[in-house]
């Protein structure tokens, strides 16, 4: 038995995207080039509101003639209404897969190949592993991997500092830049239009990201939505949490003026520190030599 773990995700439901106008359609819409997606290797995206906020984010991979879908389960009949109403005339079929088809985390030391499912490299982060949508995994992994809760994935997730949506970001009011989709390749910033891509464009050019979603740290157990505070002024919420470790939405720039004024930062009352992800191509004030 290898370090391998395998964790069914019971939060992540499967979609599928078919019909000869399938690639066309979704082109115009998602965050991300769908001509990068191929049969093994899925692309990461989201679909953003006209202004440029998250509805929905997934990864797609090819599946056949058409497309799968690995997504949030509590929003995929949204997401289904949602691209349907986008379809017009398109010659396009969406499916819930869901009912016959599951989503896993595979991670550790997981093989390079595998039969039986849609099996694909996460492609935010490398370190995060693999995913596979499948019947069923237990059987085909078997001599790979130990089977674990979805919990450990989760804990495996934050530990790299990799936001999820639902749990590290509300969808509907946050912007691709805030929850590290320029970071995490899941925005093409050259594939040309999709719906809301000007505001996102323009936080790209401009720089104009003030709130980011980054890992903290500290001494005991944080809660998720604890208000993080330093000294009276609120500058984040804590997200999803692994005991002492989570991540949390923070304003870079407050976080950055109360640490050069001696502030000290809080979450529900216990000290925390900020952490710099080594994926990151920005600073976390005060977290110089701090990474998870």
């Amino acid at each position: 038995m290898t370090d391998c773990k395998i964790a069914k995700l019971a939060s992540r439901a499967a979609i599928g995207i078919d019909g000869e106008d399938a690639e066309n359609f979704l082109q115009g819409l998602i965050t991300n080039d769908i001509a990068r997606a191929g049969d093994t290797c899925a692309i990461h995206a989201a679909l953003l509101t006209p202004q440029g906020k998250i509805l929905f984010d997934f990864f797609i991979i090819r599946s056949g003639a058409g497309f799968l879908f690995d997504c949030a389960a509590d929003s995929a009949a949204d997401l289904i209404k949602r691209l349907t109403f986008y379809r017009l005339r398109a010659k396009v079929v969406i499916t819930d897969r869901s009912g016959d088809m599951d989503v896993y985390a595979i991670w550790g030391g997981a093989p390079d190949s595998l039969e039986g499912g849609v099996y694909f490299a996460d492609p935010r982060l490398t370190d995060l592993g693999r995913r596979l949508i499948a019947l069923s995994a237990k059987d085909a992994l078997a001599a790979w991997c130990d089977e674990v809760p979805e919990t450990a994935y989760h804990a495996h997730r934050i530990a790299l500092g990799v936001p999820e949506g639902g749990l590290d970001f509300a969808f509907g009011e946050t912007f691709p830049h805030e929850a590290d989709f320029d970071q995490l390749h899941g925005v093409d910033f050259s594939k040309g239009c999709f719906v809301g891509q000007e505001v996102v464009s323009r936080m790209q050019h401009r720089g104009t990201a003030r709130k980011r979603i980054v890992p903290v740290e500290s001494g005991s157990d944080l809660a998720s939505g604890a208000e993080i505070t330093a000294e009276d002024s609120a500058i984040g919420t804590v997200g999803s949490v692994a005991g002492a470790r989570g991540l949390a939405m923070i304003r870079l720039d407050r976080a950055e003026k109360a640490l050069a004024g001696g502030k000290a930062m809080e979450a529900g009352g216990a000290a925390i520190r900020l952490l710099q992800p080594d994926w990151a191509e920005f600073t976390v004030p005060g977290a110089e030599g701090n990474t998870p």
